[in-house]
């Protein structure tokens, strides 16, 4: 910005045809740096003539841009062959030693300019040189930009040198080229190193098990062993009819398995087909729980067990659901006692033959007692 007000900033005057040519950028930078050339005497050196641009003036006349965009559009202009550089990047560079790359005679200050300069000539591309190697300020610029090792970028121009002499191409800006080959290959390792890190995919064969450790896990859920070996053929044909194996085969195994056994388990418990009456049933305990809510001794119930089992066993029937029917079976004679008892504390017993709901056992006939079936109905 200007010290005063009353002296207005000077105006940056680029060519169109120019920024359209080597992009905007780049025109404002290589227009600004030879109005300066304007009003330095150059040094001569090897045709060639040489200025000096202190970084912190070129920040200051060009306050859009910081340290890095002046690095990146000056070395832009040296990779297009417009700009010779001779100092460090600007990134860490105090001033840029530069020429623009149109060959002078000796002694002589290229003269001002009063209007905006054309386009400068490009150097004429040549063939690689036989023992070419990249600028200092290149391999700098790999490792800041990339994270290159300067040592790999070296290790990689005998190769480059080798393919493009035989290819006998020319070329306006090899380091270019060079820095794209070492980019390249340099992505490569990266993507290299990371694969060795990977862990390889196992097989999916026929022969393929569940690691130690699934197992393990499996084990500590409470998963039958026999339930997981019997589901290993499925999940292999599954995988395998899929086309793609799974990276993690372990843990994939793991959740098949568990959603499987969650629902075998949820069917066992709530089946709804009717199954046979065997010798080691036992009533749930939301049984005896009904039962209490009807004021049931649990021992007057569990007497009730062997005699309901032994029934049902020798009857070879099938049931939806023997808890329902040995609740039945428990109220019935819970019931059945009760009335025995109130019929036992009167003087005249009313009890009929036959109708095994009223009166005592000697009321009743012995064919009576052992044919009464009523209960399991």
């Amino acid at each position: 910005m200007p010290d005063s007000s009353l002296v207005p900033e000077r105006q940056l005057v680029f060519s169109p045809t120019l920024a359209s040519t080597i992009g905007l950028e780049e025109a404002i930078l290589l227009q600004h740096l030879q109005q300066l050339c304007d009003h330095q005497r150059a040094d001569v050196r090897g045709g060639y003539a040489w200025f000096t641009a202190e970084r912190d003036y070129l920040l200051s006349t060009l306050p859009f841009w910081c340290a890095e965009d002046l690095h990146r559009v000056s070395r832009n202009l040296a990779d297009k062959g417009i700009l010779l550089i001779e100092s460090p990047p600007l990134l860490s560079a105090a001033t840029l030693v530069f020429a623009l790359n149109e060959q002078v005679q000796s002694n002589v200050t290229p003269p001002p300019q009063a209007t905006a300069p054309a386009a400068p000539t490009r150097r004429s591309a040549g063939l690689l040189p036989a023992h070419w190697s990249p600028s200092e300020d290149l391999l700098q610029l790999m490792s800041l930009n990339h994270s290159i090792p300067r040592q790999f970028a070296l290790d990689q121009l005998e190769d480059f040198t080798f393919y493009w002499r035989e290819r006998g191409e020319t070329s306006h800006a090899w380091e270019n080229k060079f820095r794209q080959h070492v980019v390249s290959l340099w992505r490569r390792h990266q993507q290299h190193e990371a694969e060795a890190f990977r862990t390889p995919t196992a097989a999916l064969d026929n022969e393929w098990r569940p690691s130690q450790d699934a197992m393990e896990i499996m084990d500590r859920a409470g998963i039958a062993e026999d339930f997981i070996a019997q589901a290993i053929p499925e999940f292999i044909l599954y995988w395998r009819e899929r086309g793609t194996n799974p990276k993690e085969l372990n843990s994939k195994f793991i959740q098949h398995i568990r959603i499987q056994w969650a629902k075998y388990t949820s069917s066992m418990e709530h089946s709804t087909e009717p199954k046979r009456m065997h010798e080691q049933w036992q009533p749930s305990r939301d049984v005896f729980d009904i039962l209490q809510l009807s004021h049931i001794d649990h021992t007057f119930a569990q007497s009730l067990l062997p005699e309901f089992i032994v029934y049902w066993r020798d009857s070879n029937q099938a049931q939806t659901s023997w808890n329902s029917k040995f609740i039945q079976h428990v109220k019935y004679h819970w019931a059945k006692r009760h009335q025995l008892a109130q019929a036992g504390g009167k003087h005249k017993h009313e009890g009929q033959p036959g109708s095994g709901t009223t009166g005592r056992t000697r009321d009743r006939s012995l064919e009576q007692d052992l044919t009464d079936t009523s209960w399991a109905k």
